[in-house]
């Protein structure tokens, strides 16, 4: 079998998933093709039949979280895709993204300037990895991260105005960005979709 030389499609809820979608493709050795969704987790469970029979042809990565929906991925992954493609790798942050970039401590406590033994060592086992980040960015020592991350009182909004440009530019751009070979050691979740992605590596649609 020869490995995947096309693009992988990637199908995600929101901008900062596509940031780590694209990161943790170039990690595995893929190029990125084109990039759906990006209308939150309900618009992409309803669509998500019409990019399977796509998968039929071409590999695609679909990333969603887990949220509450499920106690653990296979429930959610089973009602969600009960018939995967051969090309579909279809997975699941517990319970969110962020807990993948929580897994990278180090990194991520120096770009947010707070300690790196404040950020949990369990992060696929937070409740809530969204709102323990922003939490952590809450206690940051600099003004910027915190008017960016953390929601202005009064807002009614969960999340600061520039929580989206931060992550991403911790993911993609910033001088110490995220590790995915660091973060792999402390999110099963993570460790689980790099495997998968390394397996479409070596060969057309082969899983692994």
């Amino acid at each position: 079998m020869q490995p995947v030389t096309s693009p992988v499609n990637v199908l995600v809820e929101g901008i900062t998933d596509e940031a780590v979608a694209r990161r943790l493709l170039a990690y595995a050795g893929l190029t990125c093709g084109a990039v759906y969704g990006k209308s939150g987790k309900s618009a992409l469970l309803d669509r998500l039949p019409n990019y399977n029979q796509a998968a039929r042809f071409a590999p695609w990565l679909v990333v969603v979280d887990l949220d509450q929906d499920a106690e653990c991925a296979p429930p959610l992954v089973r009602s969600a895709l009960p018939d995967p493609a051969a090309c579909m790798y279809f997975r699941v942050a517990v319970r969110a993204v962020e807990s993948w970039l929580l897994a990278d401590a180090e990194r991520l406590a120096a770009f947010l300037g707070v300690p790196a033994t404040s950020i949990p060592p369990d992060p696929d086992a937070e409740s809530d990895p969204k709102r323990t980040l922003i939490a952590l960015a809450h206690r940051s020592r600099r003004s910027a991260i915190r008017e960016d991350i953390v929601p202005r009182r009064g807002s009614g909004s969960r999340v600061g105005p520039g929580y989206a440009g931060r992550l991403i530019e911790f993911v993609m751009t910033a001088e110490d960005r995220w590790r995915p070979s660091a973060a792999v050691q402390r999110s099963d979740s993570l460790r689980r979709c790099v495997e998968a992605l390394r397996a479409l590596g070596t060969g057309l649609c082969e899983r692994g």
